[in-house]
C-alpha cells in the first residue's frame, strides 16, 4: 500500500510538472511579447531624439547652447509624477487596458513631435511625452509580478528589459533607414524620425490590447484546467505572505451552579485575503514608504540610470565624437547593444536559478565602471569605442536585477505597487543628472560625462551591497524566531478595524529574496 502512495504521489508530482510548464509557456508567449514590444517602443521613443540630434533637430529648431538638454531635463520631471498613481490605479482598470493605452497616447505624442519648429514646441511635447510614459515601467513590473512567482519574475524581467538593449541597436538601424527620406513630404529626415516610430508605437499598443490578459483568472489562452491550477499554483507560493492570521472571539464563561464551562484558549484563524480581494488602504502606502530596501534600492538605481539613461541618450553624440559622421555614426551606434542584450537575459536566468538579485549587481556593475575608467583614459578612438561596449555589458544586465528585488520583498498588493513605484520615482530622477552629464562643451572625449556615470556607477554598487547585507540580516533575525512578534502586531491592527490587507512582508517566515 505504501508503495502505491508513492507511485501516486510520484504520479501526481509528474502531471503537475508538466502543467506547470505548459502553463508558463503560454504565458510567456501571450504576454512577454506584447510586453517586450511595449518597452521596446517605449525606449525608442525615449532616446529618438538622440538619433534626430545628429540628424539636424538642433539646426532645424534652432536650439542654442544648453537647449537640447532643457528639453530632455523636463522630459523626467513629468515622468516622476505620474508613476505612483499610474500603479494605484492599475487594479482598477485592468493592465490589459491601462499599458496600452499608455502606449497609444504616448505614440500619438511622438508623432507630433516631427511637427515641433523651436524650443518652445519641442518643450512641451518633451513634458507631455513624461506624462504619458511615466505608468509605463513601475505598471509592467506589478502586473508580471501578479502572475509569475516569486523565482519566476526575473528571466521574464529580462527579456522584455533586453528589448531596451535591442531598442538602441533597432533605433539606430530604423534611424539610418528614416533618414534616407529625406525631403519627402517636404519634411526634414529627423521629423520622419518621430513620426514613422510614434506610428509603430501607437500599433504596438493595438497588438497588446488584443493579446495580453488582465491576470491568471482570465487569461483566455488558458484551457478551464490550466487556469485553476495557475491560479492555484500562485496563491500557494503566496500563501505565508496572503494570509491574515487573526485570533477567534473568545467564547462566554457559563456558570450552572457549581459548574463551570471552561473557555478554550484563543486560537489563531487564518483568513486569506488574496490579491485580487484585497482593497487599497493608505496603510498600506504608509508601509511602503517607510521600507529601508526601497530607499537603498531606489537610489542604487540611480546611480545605475545616471549611466542607463546618459548611454541611451547621447550614445550617438559619443560616437559621433569618435570620428564617425552621418549614416556611418548611425550604424556605429548598433553593436554594442547587442552583447548587452544577451548578457541581460544570461543574468535574469541564473538570477531565477540560484535566487539571488543584488548579488548579479554586485558582479555586473564593475564592468561598466571599467568601461567608464577605460572611456576615460584611453588614448585612441578605437579604445574609447571598445569602452562603450563595457558600459552598456554591464549596466544593461543590473536593470533587471534591481527591478525584480522588491517585487520579490514586498508582499500585500498595495505595498508592491507602491514600493515599485516610489522606487523607481526616486531613481527617475537620475534622468535629470543623465541630460546633463554629456554637454556639447565637452566634445569629443566627454570626461566629465564619464566621471559622473563613473561616480554614480560606484554608488550605486556600495548601497546595493548594503540592501544584500540587510537582507541576510534580516532572513537571520526570522528563521531564529526574534520577528515572531510581527504577527502580534498585526492581530492588533486587524482587531481595531485599521487594516484588511494580508500580513505580506511582515510574516516571520517570509524570507528576503538576497
Amino acid at each position: 500500500m505504501t508503495e502505491n502512495l508513492g507511485i501516486a504521489n510520484q504520479s501526481i508530482a509528474t502531471a503537475e510538472k508538466i502543467l506547470t510548464k505548459r502553463v508558463l509557456w503560454k504565458f510567456d508567449l501571450y504576454i512577454l511579447p506584447p510586453l517586450a514590444l511595449l518597452w521596446l517602443a517605449n525606449f525608442i521613443d525615449r532616446s529618438n531624439i538622440g538619433n534626430a540630434r545628429i540628424a539636424g533637430l538642433e539646426r532645424d529648431t534652432h536650439l542654442q547652447g544648453n537647449q537640447f538638454n532643457v528639453a530632455l531635463t523636463v522630459f523626467y520631471a513629468s515622468y516622476i509624477i505620474v508613476e505612483l498613481p499610474s500603479n494605484w490605479v492599475i487594479k482598477k482598470v485592468k493592465p490589459n487596458r491601462w499599458l496600452p493605452i499608455l502606449i497609444c497616447t504616448w505614440g500619438t505624442v511622438t508623432t507630433l513631435s516631427g511637427l515641433v519648429q523651436d524650443f518652445a514646441g519641442l518643450t512641451a511635447v518633451r513634458v507631455v511625452l513624461g506624462f504619458c510614459e511615466g505608468g509605463l515601467l513601475p505598471g509592467m513590473i506589478l502586473y508580471l509580478s501578479t502572475i509569475y512567482k516569486r523565482q519566476e519574475l526575473q528571466l521574464r524581467v529580462g527579456i522584455f528589459y533586453a528589448s531596451a538593449s535591442l531598442s538602441g541597436a533597432f533605433g539606430g538601424l530604423l534611424a539610418t533607414a528614416i533618414l534616407k527620406m529625406e525631403g519627402v513630404g517636404g519634411l526634414a529626415g529627423w521629423r520622419w524620425i518621430f513620426i514613422l516610430e510614434g506610428i509603430g508605437s501607437v500599433v504596438c499598443g493595438f497588438i497588446a490590447a488584443i493579446f495580453l490578459p488582465a491576470g491568471i483568472q482570465s487569461a483566455r489562452f488558458l484551457t478551464e484546467e490550466e487556469r485553476q491550477f495557475a491560479l492555484n499554483r500562485f496563491r500557494r507560493s503566496d500563501a505565508t505572505a496572503a494570509s491574515a492570521p487573526t485570533p477567534e472571539p473568545a467564547a462566554d464563561v457559563e456558570k450552572k451552579g457549581a459548574d463551570v464551562v471552561e473557555v478554550e484558549e484563543e486560537q489563531p484563524k487564518e483568513v486569506a485575503v488574496f490579491q485580487e480581494d484585497e482593497q487599497f488602504e493608505w496603510g498600506e502606502v504608509i508601509r511602503g514608504f517607510k521600507d529601508i530596501q526601497v530607499w537603498l534600492t531606489a537610489f542604487a538605481y540611480l546611480g545605475i540610470i545616471v549611466g542607463l539613461y546618459s548611454y541611451s541618450l547621447f550614445l550617438p553624440t559619443i560616437v559621433a565624437g569618435l570620428g564617425y559622421g552621418g549614416y556611418q555614426a548611425q550604424l556605429h551606434t548598433v553593436p554594442p547593444y547587442v552583447p548587452a542584450a544577451v548578457l541581460t537575459v544570461v543574468v535574469a536566468y541564473l538570477s531565477d536559478r540560484l535566487g539571488w538579485r543584488g548579488i548579479f549587481i554586485l558582479i555586473c556593475m564593475p564592468v561598466t565602471i571599467v568601461g567608464y575608467i577605460v572611456a576615460i583614459t584611453a588614448q585612441t578612438n578605437q579604445g574609447r569605442y571598445a569602452a562603450v561596449f563595457l558600459m552598456a555589458a554591464g549596466v544593461y544586465p543590473s536593470g533587471p536585477c534591481i527591478l525584480s528585488i522588491l517585487p520579490n520583498n514586498s508582499s500585500g498588493h498595495y505595498k508592491k505597487a507602491t514600493t515599485t513605484a516610489l522606487q523607481l520615482a526616486v531613481a527617475n530622477t537620475g534622468g535629470f543628472i543623465a541630460t546633463w552629464a554629456y554637454t556639447a562643451d565637452q566634445a569629443p572625449r566627454y570626461v566629465r560625462g564619464h566621471s559622473i556615470a563613473l561616480a554614480f556607477a560606484c554608488f550605486a554598487w556600495i548601497l546595493v551591497a548594503a540592501n544584500v547585507i540587510y537582507c541576510v540580516l534580516e532572513n537571520k533575525a526570522r528563521r531564529t524566531g526574534r520577528r515572531q512578534s510581527n504577527i502580534d502586531r498585526y492581530r492588533e491592527l486587524w482587531q481595531s478595524g485599521k487594516t484588511r490587507a494580508p500580513i505580506g512582508d511582515r510574516h516571520p517566515d517570509f524570507l528576503f529574496t538576497l
